[in-house]
């Protein structure tokens, strides 16, 4: 990362509440070009209200979201307008759900579904939208051969590099993730973690990413948030956070996934 870059996310106060009931509170931080953090904390502590807020699925009570395009314009994500929104959902920002048939067309084929982005932008030549789609199979470590299979023919494992090129096809700067690997067996998981790591450098991705599991974190982020009811308790580099936790929470959390 540029230490002299501007982020490219900034984060300030965000709160969104449920009724009476808190999704997330008073939320502040960076991303910079470049960058994963990871989020993490057990169920209930608010860490996918956060990520929904952020990716504008949920809209916020409190706070701001200011974004820096690849233009460099700066925008006010909560005052963007519907139609501005889209056009930044579907170009510079990606998000693969937990469960990748939620995040895929399961009626239409491997190759339909990233060319289904790339048609939303504006691309209309048949061939090239299907070169493409077979490219980013190849990207993600997919059988090109298998364009016109459908999502159901392939595992769990592999609908979920499929959601992630459907995602990329159209090089997105910034890229949500809810729990990517949960419900994948552990060499699957390791499997999909070598090439999100892979992805990310080699095209200079940032990410955020909701996870339960430190393990997942401890491989690809380069900061933690850590959230307990709503509130981050704690946040910082990675190795230094899950090397020496300070708070009680934390300490918790990781004792509970390492070794004694």
């Amino acid at each position: 990362m540029n230490a002299h870059a501007q982020p490219m996310l900034s984060v300030s106060g965000l709160t969104k509440r449920y009724g009476d009931r808190l999704g997330c509170h008073d939320v502040s931080f960076d991303l910079w070009p470049g960058e994963v953090i990871c989020v993490v904390g057990e169920s209930g502590s608010g860490k996918s209200t956060l990520l929904g807020t952020l990716a504008l699925r949920l809209d916020a009570d409190d706070g701001a979201i200011r974004y820096r395009t690849g233009d460099g314009e700066p925008l006010e994500l909560r005052s963007l307008d519907d139609a501005r929104k889209r056009r930044l959902l579907r170009t510079e920002w990606g998000f693969v759900e937990q469960n990748p048939r939620d995040g895929l067309r399961m009626n239409v084929s491997a190759g339909g579904n990233i060319g289904d982005r790339l048609m939303a932008v504006g691309a209309r030549h048949y061939g090239d939208i299907r070169a493409t789609a077979r490219h980013w199979m190849a990207q993600v470590e997919l059988d090109p051969h298998r364009v016109d299979d459908m999502p159901s023919a392939f595992s769990g494992g592999m609908q979920q590099r499929l959601q992630i090129a459907r995602n990329l096809v159209t090089a997105p700067r910034l890229v949500f993730m809810d729990e990517p690997t949960a419900g994948l067996d552990v060499s699957v998981q390791a499997r999909l973690l070598d090439l999100l790591r892979s992805l990310v450098e080699r095209l200079h991705l940032s990410a955020i990413i909701v996870t339960h599991d430190i393990g997942v974190a401890r491989l690809i982020a380069h900061r933690l948030i850590v959230m307990q009811a709503g509130r981050v308790v704690e946040s910082g580099l990675t190795d230094q956070v899950l090397d020496d936790p300070q708070h009680p929470y934390t300490q918790l959390l990781v004792s509970s996934v390492l070794p004694a």
